[in-house]
């Protein structure tokens, strides 16, 4: 039997870490763990309360008392916030707005990071988000940063909307993506940054496929190294 490791996957808003991870998980028969969902829900449970979205230690006391649930399926990932699906909710442009003030203050950060710590102590778990690789799992086996120009990360975000039957406006979008680069990679607790040692593969010009050809062969050479 192969020896299980972690793989942490990291980069900006539409690089295609989700839909990359979760391949990579699907072919190496590995767990997925959706990082980014789980700070979309209590996003979306504070806009539900009514929280201030400032107030970190209002947050961090709204995510001690809430119960998120990750539950893989033939789709993917359904998300439960106190036994309510909330996959489809979570991914409303209202949550995607400010989602990244939420995951900035340091009360959700250490609670989220202990979470997703857990669920991948048992090793073979895929996890991605913005700084799996810096700060949840620095001691995963393989490490990969995916980038992608700004333009093409927003014409995938722009195009995804539009299948789920959104009211999308490209240049939205980019201004979007724009603003979620600069509050990632300047907040104060676990920015957006690459792990010094992180693979990193540019998606612009290449397909999900070659992008997940390229890690599960890294995955090998690691596996085989050990």
């Amino acid at each position: 039997m192969m020896k299980l490791i972690n793989i942490a996957i990291d980069g900006p808003a539409g690089a295609g870490k989700s839909t990359v991870a979760k391949k990579v998980a699907s072919a190496l028969s590995y767990l997925y763990i959706d990082t980014g969902a789980m700070y979309r829900a209590i996003t979306w449970k504070a806009l539900q309360e009514k929280a201030d979205l400032n107030n970190g230690e209002q947050l961090g006391q709204l995510l001690e008392s809430t119960k998120i649930r990750l539950v893989p399926d033939e789709k993917g990932t359904e998300v439960f916030v106190d036994d309510e699906e909330v996959s489809a909710a979570i991914r409303q442009n209202e949550v995607t707005r400010n989602v990244s003030i939420v995951a900035a203050h340091e009360k959700v950060r250490e609670q989220m990071v202990e979470a997703q710590r857990e669920l991948a102590s048992r090793k073979g778990a895929v996890l991605d988000g913005r700084d799996i690789g810096t700060a949840v799992l620095p001691d995963a086996e393989v490490k990969v940063f995916l980038t992608a120009s700004v333009e093409e990360r927003a014409k995938r975000r722009y195009e995804e909307e539009i299948q789920k039957g959104m009211d999308s406006k490209l240049d939205a979008v980019i201004e979007e993506i724009r603003r979620r680069d600069q509050l990632d990679s300047t907040r104060l607790i676990s920015p957006l940054t690459k792990a010094e040692d992180a693979e990193e593969i540019d998606t612009t010009q290449l397909s999900i496929e070659k992008v997940v050809q390229q890690i599960c062969r890294l995955v090998e050479e690691r596996v085989r190294a050990t």
